[in-house]
């Protein structure tokens, strides 16, 4: 079994909240990752008939049943119990006492927001990092091709397999559950669309015509996805250092296998010609900066920079008194013409070059024009771990 790094974040939280909270996409680890650090408690799991149908005729002496030391796994399944929970865990007054997983964020956050305020300690579980998973896989091509999901390489399963049947699990189940999208065909053609547009800024309206729906319903669709933790948007720098920005989102997939398989790349080679690599390259290392910081109790916040003479940042790390500017490049050779970013951010905002990556392809770390050069393969010891 495969450590996860967010297993020490889990045993702080214990010890500082009564609910732990193990949220993610369908699929992420999440059960596995919760019977593993707590292995003692029981497990009670709402995808079971019964389980779901004593929770929902009989909340209170569903929880005098399983009073304490309890799993509820994919409790979105049936959020009602979670206001029962509130005054459950106010009269234990104990910590670390019940942890719930689920995968519906909006819909999970939205109970816990009004039920569990101040009692239930958050974290997100997304599909394995680089640094958990390099030992296992560290061809990159590979790597992205295949994604990172957990049941790839626990089980071997062809990732043109799991993906065929994740997409259809994710759309029949959870999207009916979530919102009444009628066209279940036309939502697939939208998250195919959504991802040729990985790693790029959002235009409702060119989605929608694309779609042939309204940009509305894409806005729609769009929190669809990011509920599921399919999607993320990465918004841009608020700090404009007296130049016009860009203020749109970008828009990336959390997983890019999930991307390959709906832009119909079918062997890891087809990476190297497709005229997505950079975007799919882009996506990988932002998503990798993401889990860390999900890891390591969501230390900072993420953004993008760009001005109207799109000169660009692709990626800023802001721990609020220092912040860290990164391009991402895919290529395996270091070309000049990538620090221009870098070197016209860093006049603007006199930013040490220490706090200055670039993190492309290849396989060396190193300095060049006194700024950091990191290898795809280092990004939590060659920036992160001397961030933090």
């Amino acid at each position: 079994m495969i450590d996860r790094q967010i297993e020490k974040e889990l045993q702080i939280l214990k010890n500082e909240f009564p609910i732990i909270a193990i949220l993610g996409p369908r699929q992420s680890g999440k059960t596995t990752l919760a019977q593993k650090v707590f292995s003692k408690y029981e497990y009670v799991s709402f995808e079971d008939y019964d389980v779901y149908e004593f929770a929902e005729n009989d909340p209170r002496g569903f929880l005098s049943r399983y009073n304490e030391n309890v799993i509820f796994d994919e409790i979105q399944r049936n959020p009602k119990i979670i206001s029962y929970l509130q005054t459950h865990v106010d009269k234990m007054k104990k910590n670390g006492t019940i942890v719930i997983t689920g995968s519906h964020n909006f819909l999970l956050m939205e109970q816990i927001s009004q039920s569990l305020a101040g009692r239930v300690g958050i974290t997100k579980l997304l599909p394995f990092s680089i640094n958990e998973i390099i030992e296992v896989e560290n061809d990159k091509n590979e790597l992205l091709f295949k994604g990172f999901y957990p049941r790839i390489y626990d089980q071997g399963i062809r990732p043109e397999v799991f993906y065929k049947n994740y997409i259809a699990t994710y759309v029949e189940k959870d999207i009916r559950q979530i919102s009444k999208v009628m066209k279940l065909d036309v939502f697939i053609k939208f998250m195919r669309i959504l991802a040729g547009r990985t790693g790029q800024e959002l235009n409702l309206k060119s989605i929608g015509e694309d779609c042939g729906v309204s940009h509305n319903t894409i806005q729609e669709w769009i929190s669809i996805l990011e509920a599921s933790f399919i999607i993320f948007r990465l918004k841009p720098y608020h700090k404009n250092y007296n130049k016009r920005l860009v203020k749109t989102p970008k828009i990336y997939f959390t997983d890019t296998g999930l991307v390959c398989n709906l832009l119909g790349i079918r062997k890891k080679e087809e990476l190297d010609y497709h005229f997505l690599k950079g975007n799919i390259f882009e996506t990988f290392i932002i998503n990798e900066v993401l889990k860390l910081n999900y890891n390591l109790g969501e230390r900072f916040e993420l953004y993008y920079w760009r001005d109207n003479h799109k000169k660009e940042i692709d990626l800023i790390v802001d721990f609020g008194l220092k912040q860290y500017g990164i391009e991402i490049k895919s290529s395996e050779t270091i070309n000049e013409k990538y620090f221009d970013g870098l070197k016209y951010w860093r006049e603007l905002t006199n930013i040490d070059n220490g706090n200055m990556y670039l993190i492309y392809g290849g396989e060396e770390n190193l300095i060049r024009n006194e700024m950091n050069v990191v290898s795809w393969n280092n990004i939590f010891n060659g920036m992160i771990k001397n961030s933090i």
